[in-house]
């Protein structure tokens, strides 16, 4: 099978790009005859293959969660004014600078053309469109109100992805102010300790245990810098694989539902996911059950995705969405089950989950501002105890020295 690019042209004078994987230009050339077109231009793209400077371009590019919104919002709003689907898809795939974006829409107006559905043909690219995003484009096709749909995707993927900007924003400070102490602390032990070690020898000092104990691990580290380098890569390589793996990840869970502050924050944003999602899906008209299943994918935390797994179980077997909620209060919020309960009463469950949603979001965005005014003290107070340490560690021997010589 080989890969074409190619320019073609409708009986109306549309002109259209498209990608194709099949077995020669013959084929290709039927191709585009099911889809009412004339060739213009044709292009082998595997031609330069794997050596081709375009391949790696669209290999390596990433694409970003902003890019994916406004795939959505501009899709939705341009088959809201009236444009046929084929036609949009055509105009955001000129739009976009993304390289690997632009192919991956190039295949997704391809397959639209061969009648093939927007979902399905999004579905194809499952590592750049969310299990969320499609579920809710196919309950938008199946309603016959795409345009609605996709701008409810969007808004929900927007939210998602603020929130999530905002809590990567309030660790961001602290994780550098710790990697910089760490980083000052690992050159200091190599390059300055020495120096005052050898002072310390030739005057035979006596030294406090802190400062045998700082002396012992630049002994260390300067003696065997290539294998402490060794050392801490393999560490970092055993916390990342600990932190991916499944007991990892249901530890880290755990040690983080625990936490001061955290705990709650960690709550309250499972909650803000789950809502929203939920929300989304049975706004579009997503059935609860696979509404749940999709759900459990975008919230992650292993113990939230246990209870969404029951609430699955339970609602299969005639009960209330809002029961499997109330059953883990020590999970989600006392809240989320009493308003989803309202609103299964009601039958406006999807509002009441989008209003919890808003809630929730608001709450964490408070709190994330929140620790992080406390988070600067407390950072101040770490740095100031380094800073003594070493201080204490370095000057006590000093002063001992200079009183034994006066």
């Amino acid at each position: 099978m080989a890969k074409f690019s190619y320019t073609a042209e409708k009986s109306g004078g549309e002109v259209y790009h498209g990608l194709a994987e099949v077995a020669d230009r013959f084929e290709l050339y039927q191709v585009i005859r099911r889809e009412g077109g004339r060739p213009l231009h044709i292009a082998d793209e595997s031609a330069g293959g794997f050596w081709s400077l375009s391949y790696w371009n669209a290999l390596l590019t990433r694409v970003s969660e902003q890019q994916k919104i406004m795939f959505a919002r501009n899709l939705g709003a341009m088959l809201s004014a009236g444009l046929a689907l084929s036609r949009a898809i055509a105009v955001l795939e000129r739009q976009t600078n993304n390289q690997r974006l632009k192919r991956i829409i190039s295949e997704i107006g391809s397959e639209v053309r061969r009648g093939q559905t927007l979902h399905a043909s999004l579905a194809k690219f499952p590592r750049v469109f969310s299990k969320l995003m499609i579920a809710m484009v196919r309950a938008g096709e199946e309603s016959g109100d795409l345009a609605s749909s996709l701008k409810l995707t969007a808004d929900q993927m927007d939210r998602m992805h603020s929130l999530k900007k905002k809590i990567r924003s309030a660790m961001f400070y602290p994780a550098i102010v710790l990697v910089a102490i760490f980083g000052i602390g690992i050159l200091m032990m190599i390059f300055v300790i020495p120096t005052l070690t050898a002072v310390f020898s030739s005057l035979k000092a006596t030294l406090p245990l802190s400062t045998q104990i700082i002396i012992a691990i630049s002994t260390v580290l300067s003696a065997h810098a290539y294998g402490a380098l060794a050392l801490l890569a393999m560490l970092a390589a055993l916390v990342y694989a600990e932190l991916h793996s499944s007991a990892g990840k249901r530890l880290n869970s755990w040690i983080f539902l625990r936490l001061p502050l955290i705990g709650e924050m960690v709550r309250e944003v499972n909650a803000a996911r789950t809502a929203r999602s939920l929300a989304s899906l049975i706004a579009s008209g997503v059935d609860v059950l696979t509404a749940l299943s999709i759900t459990r994918e975008v919230v992650q935390n292993p113990y939230f995705q246990d209870v969404l797994i029951s609430a699955g179980k339970r609602v299969r077997e005639g009960e209330a969405l809002s029961a499997t909620f109330m059953r883990y209060e020590h999970l989600y919020p006392p809240l989320i089950g009493e308003m989803t309960a309202v609103g299964e009463e009601t039958g406006q469950t999807a509002d009441m989950l989008k209003n919890l949603a808003v809630f929730y979001e608001d709450e964490v965005d408070r709190k994330t501002k929140d620790m992080a005014t406390i988070i600067e003290p407390l950072l101040m107070l770490a740095i100031g105890g380094a800073v003594g340490f070493f201080a204490i560690s370095i000057i006590a021997p000093i002063y001992q020295v200079t009183q034994n010589i006066g």
